[in-house]
């Protein structure tokens, strides 16, 4: 399950800026990029520790309510999903949690505020098994910093700027530890979390790194025509799709910066695809009932 590095030749997108692009969208078939990273050792303490049921949190396109449905169909645990939005239950599912049933999770839909308190959500939900493993939302805890750790490879030392999308701060945090002395993290925030900062320098122990906010302009799940124009340009130019969430704004953003002579980091640099094709169904899904002509690029998933 080794990742690929892609040179991304972007001229007529990005001048000189050289992108090579680490395709941890590869390695695995149903548990892409940064999800499998963060569930690895997560799996194994669970099995090690004889839990039978998996249970965590995510909103209606997670990504991680996914991997962890997937994961647990393939490695025999049964898992629960606290989904947040009750106004959803009892509606149609959309893509993301089609494939979390079809995977065998169970769904239970809480309101938006009762989400924000994890420990309140958990207390009504009915399961049968009273001891079950607790995953966080978008899976971020010591193990998955672990499995984190390993995205970079020996190959990668000889870049000096690694660029990677945030969402929880896990994977960034698993980078940042993994980084050598002459090497600096960019994380570009797509989602509002004014704990994202604070939640990484628990896990870390360097100041390699940088948080670029970007969530104001094109954030998680905001879709605008320049941004999908932007991701069938990539798809055009390279046969790469970018997942809509995370990995194609953060370029984006990366790239206007660049043009605007804003970027204050090196011209090569080594940018992480974390995956998250499955959300692409359930973007288009939603454009299409917002009546848009416009598509999210198609991948295999």
């Amino acid at each position: 399950m080794e990742s690929n590095n892609q040179h991304l030749r972007l001229q007529e997108i990005a001048g000189d800026l050289e992108i090579v692009l680490k395709r941890e969208d590869l390695i695995h078939p149903d548990i892409s990029g940064n999800k499998w990273r963060k569930l690895k050792y997560n799996l194994q303490y669970a099995k090690a520790n004889s839990y039978k049921t998996l249970l965590t949190y995510g909103g209606a396109y997670s990504n991680h309510l996914a991997a962890v449905a997937a994961a647990g169909y393939q490695y025999g645990f049964t898992t629960h999903g606290i989904v947040r939005g009750d106004e959803l239950e009892g509606q149609s599912l959309n893509p993301t949690l089609q494939y979390c049933k079809q995977m065998g999770m169970a769904l239970h839909f809480v309101s938006r505020s009762l989400y924000k308190d994890k420990e309140q959500a958990l207390s009504t939900v009915v399961i049968k098994d009273k001891n079950p493993y607790i995953i966080p939302q978008g899976g971020t805890n010591t193990l998955a910093i672990k499995g984190c750790r390993e995205i970079l490879t020996t190959t990668d030392k000889t870049f000096d700027t690694l660029a990677v999308a945030v969402g929880t701060g896990g994977t960034m945090a698993g980078l940042i530890e993994s980084t050598q002395e002459h090497q600096h993290i960019v994380g570009f925030q797509v989602v509002k979390d004014i704990e994202i900062r604070s939640r990484i320098r628990t896990f870390v122990k360097n100041n390699r790194w940088s948080l670029v906010p970007t969530h104001k302009e094109i954030g998680f799940a905001k879709t605008p025509k320049s941004l999908i124009d932007f991701a069938h340009s990539i798809a055009n130019h390279t046969g790469v799709v970018l997942d809509p969430l995370y990995t194609a704004p953060m370029l984006w953003h990366l790239i206007k910066k660049w043009k605007e002579n804003t970027w204050n980091f090196g011209n090569r640099l080594l940018v992480i695809h974390t995956g998250g094709h499955r959300s692409i169904k359930g973007i288009n899904q939603r454009l299409a009932a917002q009546g848009s002509l416009l598509r999210w690029p198609c991948s295999s998933f």
